[in-house]
């Protein structure tokens, strides 16, 4: 799994090195290439394998196929999604596209989540970073009272 945050930088070609133990993953699951596309939850971009892709498509497959819900799921993320094979150091070249339009600044973040990663700004990340952190104890409290109530 990707895990924890790694601080990182962009070039004035786009290009970005992914962090040794995010290497380690895709060396692990003996893939060479990953899968970049805008996130349609956070102001970042996310990273993932093909086998995430493939449960995505596995998931649409399920959906009706003329369904505008689907078409939006296809859309939003396979639509936008750009193939990138990391080289013998670990870079890739991110697409400007992506770039543009997620915002990312000279230094960015490198953010696990397990299945995948994002990148982002690192100003924007530390932003948000405080308001996840909020979320999350509030939903734990929520789910201790809900616990508690049973």
């Amino acid at each position: 799994m990707f895990l924890s945050t790694y601080e990182g930088k962009i070039d004035d070609k786009n290009r970005i090195s992914i962090p040794a133990s995010f290497r380690n993953v895709l060396d692990y699951k003996a893939t060479k290439e990953i899968y970049a596309y805008s996130s349609f939850i956070n102001e970042c971009i996310e990273v993932c394998t093909f086998e995430r892709i493939s449960k995505l498509q596995n998931f649409l497959d399920g959906m009706d196929i003329f369904s505008g819900k689907r078409d939006a799921i296809a859309t939003a993320v396979l639509a936008d999604c750009e193939p990138m094979q990391p080289d013998s150091k670990g870079r890739v070249s991110l697409p400007e596209r992506l770039v543009n339009l997620v915002g990312v600044n000279k230094k960015l973040l490198f953010v696990g989540k397990g299945v995948t990663f994002e990148i982002w700004d690192k100003e924007k990340f530390n932003s948000y970073y405080q308001k996840a952190r909020a979320m999350a104890k509030e939903t734990s409290l929520l789910q201790k009272r809900a616990d508690a109530g049973q």
